[in-house]
C-alpha cells in the first residue's frame, strides 16, 4: 500500500545512482546531495514518504535516474530489481508504477519461473526464491539498464526442466529489451574440480549470481559463486559488449582447483581509472604462490583487452589456509577502492576486509602477492579491529566506515601524508548490530553536511522490519535519526540483509520483503516537482554529467 504524504521537498540537484555504491571505485557517497542536511534529518522534519510494492524480495539496491522522458513526460524513475525475477519503474514524484517487466512465464509448452529456495536448490541463504539478486548497472547514454535474470524452465511435454542465468538490456523508458538477451555460458581452460577433457564448464545450476554488475570501457562485468557451497562450483569473471550483449571475456580464478567464487555481501567488483577490474574471492584452492593460476581467498586485478582478462597482480593473506578451513574467508566483504591520491608514495590504494575482521590496506599499484607468516608486504594491516564483515565500507572526506557483525558502526581515518588507517575507530556509533552488519552510504553537499545512512536487518531472519538510521558523518555517536522514533509513520517494510540504502535528490531508498521504502522531507516552502510535459532534448543524454553468510568465527548457520 502506498503511504501518502502532505508535503515534501524539491531536490535542487539532479543526480544520477545507476551503479551499487555510486560508482565504479564503490565509495557509496553522494557529494551532490543539497537537500538532506545534519540539520533537518530528524523524526520531527523527515520521515517515510511511499513504500512502492514489488513481487519479490529486494535484495539489489535500488537505483535512480532523474529526468527520464517516458511518453513526452519527464519523470524522476526508482528502479527495482526483485527475487521474483522483475525489473520495475516507479515515478517518485507521484508513486505511481511506470512500467515493469517480468522475466517469468506461467502458461504454454514452456513455464518459466524463479528457483525455490526449498525445492530446486535446497539451500536457504535466499529465501523463499532466487531470481533477480546482483544489484544491475545503467548505462543513461543509451538509455538501457543491464540485468541478469535467473531461472528455471519446464517443458510440460517432456517434464525436463533447466536452468539459466541471462544477461537483459532493458529500456529505462519502457523496459523492453534494446539487445537480443543473452544466456551466460563459458567454457575455460582448467584441470579443476567438474573439468572434463581439460575444461570447466559454466553450470548455471550451480553457479549464482550475487555481486553487483560493474560497468566499465563498454564492458558488463558479471561474477558468480555459488548457494550453501554446493557442488563443484568456481568463481567465474565474464565480460560482455554492452552494445551486442556478445561475450568478449571469460576468466575462472580456480582453473586447476575448487570453489573461490565472489560474493562480497552484494557488492560488486570494482574499476579503477585506468580501467583495471579488481575482484575478492572467497574460500578456495590458492596455488599462485607456488606458480599455479588459483586465487581462492584473494583480492585479484584483472586486466581486460581485446577477448581475455589477464592476472596483473594480486594480494592473498598470509593466514589463506587457515581461513579456508575454518570458513573464515576474504570474500564476505566488499572492495572500496580510496580515490586516487596524486603526490603521495602510494597514490592507488585499495581496503578490505572479509570474516576474519582484518582491515587491510594495499597499494594498487604492488599488491604484494603472500608473504609467508605476516602481512607486513602491504602498506597496513589493522589484524581483528572488526568483528567480522559481511558488506562493504564507504568513503568520505578521509573517513572509511565501516559496519561489522556483532559490532557497531564505525569510523577509521585516513591520513593522505602517512598513507595510513588510524589503528583504531575515531568515533563510533552507540547502537550495537548483530548479523550480518550493516553497509554503510553517505552523502553530503561537496566537503559538508555529511550524513552517514544505514540499513539495520538484524531482524531480517524473523521477517521483523529494517530500520533506517542516520548519523553525522563526523561523529558517529551523534544518531539524527531512525525509522522507529516514529514506528507508526515511518516503520519499513521487514528486512532483508545486506542491501545499503540509495540517496538521491532528498530521497533515501530502503529495500525490503516486497517493497521498497521511500523517505525524504515531510515539510518544505516548495513542493515537488510534479511529472513535466513538452519538447525538451532527451535528459538521459544529457546526464552522462558474498558475502558469503557461512560460518565466521561465531560459527553462524551458512546464509547468503
Amino acid at each position: 500500500m502506498f503511504v501518502l504524504v502532505l508535503t515534501c521537498s524539491l531536490a535542487s540537484a539532479q543526480t544520477a545512482v545507476t551503479t551499487y555504491h555510486n560508482d565504479i571505485y564503490r565509495t557509496g557517497a553522494n557529494t551532490q546531495e543539497t537537500t538532506l542536511t545534519p540539520s533537518n534529518v530528524n523524526f520531527v522534519n523527515f520521515g517515510k514518504l511511499a513504500a512502492f510494492p514489488v513481487q519479490g524480495y529486494v535484495y539489489a539496491q535500488p537505483l535512480y535516474v532523474p529526468n527520464v522522458t517516458i511518453q513526452s513526460t519527464l519523470h524522476d524513475v526508482l528502479y527495482v530489481a526483485d527475487e521474483h525475477d522483475a525489473v520495475t519503474a516507479f515515478d517518485v514524484q507521484s508513486h505511481q508504477m511506470l512500467w515493469q517487466t517480468s522475466f517469468l512465464n506461467n502458461s504454454g509448452r514452456y513455464i518459466i519461473t524463479t528457483l525455490s529456495s526449498y525445492n530446486d536448490l535446497n539451500c536457504t541463504d535466499l529465501v523463499p526464491e532466487v531470481g533477480i539478486t546482483g544489484t544491475p548497472v545503467i548505462d543513461t547514454s543509451r538509455s538501457t539498464l543491464y540485468v541478469v535474470a535467473r531461472t528455471r524452465v519446464l517443458d510440460t511435454m517432456t517434464g525436463q526442466v533447466q536452468y539459466y542465468h541471462t544477461l537483459h538490456a532493458l529500456d529505462l523508458r519502457t523496459g523492453v529489451d534494446n539487445l537480443t538477451p543473452q544466456v551466460i555460458t563459458a567454457t575455460v581452460p582448467g584441470t579443476g574440480q567438474g573439468s572434463r577433457n581439460g575444461y570447466l564448464t559454466f553450470d548455471p545450476f550451480l553457479e549464482a549470481q550475487r555481486p553487483a554488475l560493474l560497468l566499465v570501457n563498454g564492458q558488463i562485468i558479471i561474477t558468480f559463486a555459488s548457494l550453501c557451497d554446493t557442488g563443484y562450483y568456481h568463481g567465474y569473471v565474464l565480460a560482455y559488449d554492452e552494445t551486442t550483449l556478445h561475450q568478449t571475456a571469460a576468466y575462472v580464478t580456480t582453473p586447476d582447483g575448487a570453489q573461490g567464487g565472489m560474493w562480497g555481501s552484494g557488492a560488486g567488483p570494482a574499476a579503477d581509472s585506468s580501467g583495471n577490474i579488481y575482484v575478492v574471492t572467497g574460500n578456495g584452492d590458492f596455488t599462485a604462490n607456488v606458480g599455479g593460476q588459483d586465487f581462492g581467498d584473494s583480492v585479484i586485478r584483472l586486466s581486460w583487452s581485446g577477448n581475455s582478462f589477464a592476472v596483473e597482480d594480486y594480494f592473498t593473506p598470509w593466514d589463506y589456509q587457515p581461513l579456508w578451513d575454518f570458513d573464515v574467508d576474504l570474500g564476505s566483504g566488499g572492495l572500496l577502492l580510496l580515490p586516487d591520491q596524486p603526490g603521495t608514495r602510494y597514490p592507488h590504494l585499495l581496503v578490505i576486509t572479509g570474516k576474519e575482521g582484518t582491515i587491510d590496506l594495499v597499494n594498487r599499484d604492488n599488491m604484494g602477492h603472500w608473504h609467508e607468516g605476516d602481512d607486513s608486504q602491504i602498506v597496513q594491516t589493522i589484524p581483528y579491529i572488526l568483528n567480522g564483515v559481511w558488506g562493504a565500507p564507504a568513503f568520505w572526506q578521509n573517513n572509511v566506515y565501516y559496519g561489522g557483525y556483532s559490532d557497531y558502526l564505525k569510523t577509521f581515518r585516513f591520513n593522505s601524508t602517512a598513507d595510513q588507517l588510524s589503528d583504531g575507530p575515531v568515533s563510533e556509533s552507540d547502537q550495537y548490530f548483530n548479523y550480518p552488519g550493516p553497509t554503510p552510504s553517505v552523502s553530503s553537499d561537496g566537503q559538508q553536511n555529511g550524513i552517514v545512512w544505514i540499513t539495520e536487518s538484524d531482524a531480517f531472519l524473523n521477517s521483523g522490519p529494517a530500520i533506517l538510521r542516520a548519523y553525522g558523518a563526523n561523529n558517529l555517536s551523534n544518531e539524527l535519526y531512525d525509522s522507529t522514533q516514529n514506528q507508526q509513520r515511518d516503520g519499513a517494510g521487514p528486512a532483508v540483509k545486506f542491501t545499503p540504502p540509495t540517496i538521491a535528490d532528498g530521497l533515501v531508498f530502503v529495500a525490503a520483503q516486497l517493497e521498497v521504502d521511500m523517505y525524504g522531507l515531510l515539510q518544505s516552502d516548495s513542493v515537488r516537482r510534479a511529472p513535466r510535459t513538452g519538447a525538451t532534448p532527451d535528459p538521459i543524454k544529457l546526464s552522462k554529467h558474498i558475502e558469503r553468510e557461512s560460518t565466521s568465527r561465531q560459527a553462524l548457520s551458512p546464509r547468503n
